[in-house]
C-alpha cells in the first residue's frame, strides 16, 4: 500500500451493500480530490465483492486505497434480514479491523476514522487507537434527528410506535410524522432489528462530529435544532448533496435507455425506479405496468424481479422494449435523471435517489417501500411539496387507475407544474450550497480543517 506521507490520512469503513457503500465512496472522493486527503477505504466482506462493487472500487483515484477485510464466517449470516446481516458482518470483522488499525497507526498518523450509522460499533475501535472518530449519515437530517432522540424516546414512549394515537414531532421537524411511517426497525420493539438500531444510535455521541448528507435550504430547521446546546450532540456538518458522480463517457449504454432518451422531447419522459433493493409483489407489479400503459406517458424505467434488474423504455402507445443487463445499471439512474428528456421520477424515496432528483431538478412520485423511505415520502409530499403520492386501496394495493392519475397530475396538470417549480428552486439551492460561500461548502471546509488538525 503506497501512501503519501505529506497528506493527512483518514480511514473510512465501508458498510457492505451497494446502497451503503456508494455514499461513503463519494465522500471519500470529495475529501481526496478537493481537500487533499489520502484515504484508506476498509471493506468488511461477507463473500466475494459483487460486480457493482468492483466497478465502483476500480474507478477510485490513486489517492484512495482499499483494504478488504477477510470474509466473515457465520452459519446464520445468510438467513437473516439484509440490514441485520450487514451489522453482524461488521461485528464479526472487528478483530480484523483492529489488525488493520495496528498496521496503519504504526506507519502513518491517522487523522480521522469515518463510519456510517450501521458501522457505529467500530467507533470504539478508533477510540482504542486514539484516532478521532466521525460518523457520516447518508440519510436525511430528519432521520438523524430521530436517531439522536431514540434513546430518550425508548425510555419515555409506552407501547409500539406504530400504535401511537398522535404523530411524533421532534424539535426542528416542520411536520409531525405518524408512528406507522417511522423507519422499519421501529415498527416492532420486540425484534432484533429494533434492539440493534437502538444500540447503534446510542453510539452516535462517541463521534467527534456527525456529517449528514443534506443542506441548509433543504432541512435547515432540523439541523439548527440538532445544534442546540441542551441536546449535547456532537457538532453537525450538513455537507450535501453528495451524490454519485462520474463522466457519462465512462459508462456503456448497454440498455439503450440513454440513446432512446436522446430522441424524446424535453421533459416528456417519466423515470421509474425502486432502487437497488426495491421489489414489488406480482400483483403490484402488474398494476404498475398497466397503470404506466394507461397513463399514456413515455416511460424509462428499472424493474427488479428475482435478483435480475431490467431497464425498459416505452413510447406513447408503443410497445415496451426490454434490455436485460447484469450489473450495468450502476450509475445509470443519475444519468437518466440529469437528461433533458426526463420530466418526472417515480421513486421509492431512498435518500440517494432523492438527492439525485434534487440535483437534477426532477419532481417526484413518492412510492416508499422500506427502511426510512416512508419518513422521506412524508417530508417530500407534505413539507417540501416536491412530490405527489398515489393512494393504496384497503388491501394496500395501488391500483392502475390511481397510478395513471398521479402520473398525469405530475406531468401535465397545474399541480404538477407547481411541484416542478418547487423542485427547480431546490436544485438551485443545492447548487449554491456546494459552491462559493455556500452552506455545505463552508461545512466541508470546516470539517476538513478539523480533521487535518487532529
Amino acid at each position: 500500500m503506497e501512501m503519501d506521507q505529506q497528506k493527512p490520512h483518514i480511514a473510512i469503513l465501508l458498510s457492505p451493500g451497494i446502497g451503503h457503500l456508494i455514499p461513503l465512496i463519494e465522500l471519500a472522493k470529495v475529501l481526496a480530490l478537493h481537500y487533499n486527503f489520502h484515504v484508506t477505504c476498509i471493506i468488511p466482506t461477507i463473500g466475494p465483492p459483487s460486480k457493482a462493487m468492483r466497478t465502483v472500487l476500480e474507478a477510485l483515484p490513486t489517492s484512495i486505497d482499499r483494504v478488504f477485510l477477510p470474509p466473515v464466517n457465520s452459519e446464520d449470516l445468510h438467513t437473516v434480514h439484509p440490514g441485520i446481516q450487514i451489522c453482524r458482518a461488521i461485528t464479526l470483522s472487528l478483530p480484523s479491523l483492529r489488525d488493520v488499525f495496528k498496521c496503519l497507526v504504526s506507519t502513518i498518523r491517522l487523522a480521522a476514522f469515518v463510519v456510517d450509522v450501521i458501522g457505529c460499533e467500530a467507533l470504539e475501535v478508533a477510540k482504542e487507537f486514539r484516532v478521532t472518530p466521525y460518523v457520516f449519515v447518508s440519510a436525511s437530517a430528519t432521520f438523524l434527528s430521530l436517531s439522536l432522540h431514540m434513546p430518550k424516546l425508548d425510555e419515555t414512549v409506552q407501547g409500539e410506535f406504530r400504535e401511537l394515537p398522535e404523530p411524533l414531532k421532534l424539535p426542528g421537524w416542520s411536520i409531525p410524522i405518524q408512528g406507522r411511517d417511522l423507519l422499519d426497525p421501529l415498527q416492532d420493539r420486540q425484534t432484533e432489528a429494533y434492539k440493534l438500531f437502538l444500540s447503534l444510535v446510542k453510539r452516535l455521541r462517541l463521534a467527534e462530529g456527525i456529517m449528514v448528507n443534506t443542506f441548509m435550504d433543504l432541512e435547515g430547521r432540523t439541523i439548527k435544532a440538532l445544534d442546540m446546546p441542551e441536546y449535547r450532540n456532537p457538532p453537525i456538518f450538513p455537507i450535501g448533496p453528495i451524490i454519485q458522480t462520474g463522466s457519462s463517457t465512462n459508462h456503456v449504454d448497454e440498455s439503450g435507455c440513454i440513446s432512446w432518451l436522446e430522441n424524446q422531447p424535453s421533459g416528456s419522459v417519466l423515470f421509474v425506479s425502486f432502487g437497488s433493493g426495491g421489489t414489488l409483489s406480482f400483483d403490484q407489479l402488474t398494476e404498475l405496468a398497466l397503470g404506466l400503459e394507461l397513463s399514456g406517458q413515455s416511460i424509462c424505467g428499472q424493474s427488479k424481479s428475482s435478483g435480475t434488474s431490467c431497464l425498459f423504455t416505452k413510447r406513447v402507445r408503443g410497445k415496451n422494449r426490454r434490455a436485460r443487463t447484469s450489473g450495468a445499471l450502476l450509475g445509470t439512474a443519475a444519468r437518466i435523471l440529469s437528461h433533458s428528456s426526463t420530466g418526472g421520477f417515480l421513486t421509492h424515496c431512498g435518500w440517494n435517489s432523492t438527492l439525485e432528483s434534487i440535483a437534477s431538478g426532477i419532481p417526484l412520485i413518492a412510492w416508499p417501500l422500506f427502511a426510512e423511505q416512508r419518513m422521506n415520502a412524508v417530508v417530500l409530499t407534505e413539507d417540501l411539496k416536491v412530490a405527489l403520492r398515489p393512494k393504496a386501496n384497503e388491501e394496500g394495493l395501488i391500483e392502475r387507475e390511481e397510478i395513471a392519475r398521479v402520473i398525469k397530475d405530475l406531468m401535465a396538470s397545474e399541480e404538477g407544474k407547481r411541484v416542478q417549480n418547487r423542485m427547480k428552486d431546490l436544485k438551485i439551492a443545492a447548487e449554491k450550497a456546494l459552491t462559493g460561500d455556500g452552506s455545505s461548502k463552508r461545512a466541508l471546509s470546516e470539517l476538513a480543517s478539523k480533521m487535518a488538525s487532529n
